[in-house]
């Protein structure tokens, strides 16, 4: 199977386990706050809707996309709040069958975009496999501040791997927007997948080490959880640095999450 098919399969799977979350919730329950500020959960179903809509406007229209990029460049800081409180005011039917339809879409056109074609983005142009990475770990990471907010545990599973390979992709990023150098020496990553096997990246001798469980990482990389609370073993100083400033999506640093402790 094509690495684009098995994402986009991925991401189906994950959007469907959220999906089946929120779909009998009552409107009392669309209204719950979630951890991020001022997001409850129609807000965060909102943003998956538009994110989704916008990826899909970066393959099909990309003169549709770039006059989008032009009017969200006028707002850089509250265009995303904002669309997300936008599509939270609608009816919370309304909004469900419209995310599915869109995914669906999406789906469809990420599998069909053609070998070597790079989509444009609000960061630097990716593949349809970085792209349909890159849904995936957002889907993965606002699904998780639903299922906290409605006091549920998500039961997980190895396609989580999309969203680990972006951390890690990521590192360099995270310094970049914190105004930081990155370390010339790669690290080495150790990470225990749900299944029990072992996910490694980086140089066999790399003297700065990340190692713990998948679920634990991409909680780190997708500011869902504080390093505090989490089972990872970082060893050497570059690492320990990394940890505090580790972000796997796109714009200004993140605010992250205060520790909970054990």
């Amino acid at each position: 199977m094509a690495v684009v098919d098995s994402l986009v399969l991925d991401l189906a799977a994950e959007s469907d386990a959220l999906d089946d979350v929120v779909a009998n919730l009552d409107a009392a329950a669309w209204a719950t706050p979630t951890p991020a500020p001022g997001w409850t959960i129609a807000h965060q179903i909102g943003h998956l809707l538009w994110t989704d809509t916008v990826s899909l406007l970066a393959i099909t229209d990309a003169d549709g996309f770039a006059k989008l990029l032009e009017t969200a460049m006028q707002n850089p800081g509250g265009f995303v709040d904002d669309a997300a409180e936008e599509q939270a005011r609608r009816p919370p039917a309304e909004m469900l069958a419209d995310w599915r339809a869109t995914r669906s879409k999406l789906g469809g056109a990420l599998i069909a975009v053609p070998q070597g074609r790079k989509l444009p983005w609000f960061g630097p142009p990716m593949s349809a496999a970085s792209m349909a990475s890159a849904r995936m770990m957002e889907t993965w990471a606002h699904s998780l501040d639903v299922f906290d907010a409605l006091g549920m545990t998500r039961t997980e599973g190895d396609r989580i791997k999309a969203v680990v390979n972006i951390g890690v992709r990521t590192r360099d990023f995270s310094y970049l927007v914190n105004g930081k150098t990155a370390p010339a020496q790669p690290f080495r990553y150790e990470i225990i997948a749900p299944s029990g096997e072992l996910w490694t990246w980086g140089p066999d001798d790399a003297s700065d080490i990340v190692r713990g469980p998948a679920v634990d990482f991409a909680e780190l990389v997708t500011q869902r959880r504080n390093v505090a609370d989490l089972d990872l073993e970082l060893i050497g100083d570059d690492a320990a640095e990394w940890s505090t400033i580790a972000q796997a999506f796109a714009g200004a640093p993140g605010v992250g999450r205060e520790p909970k402790g054990r």
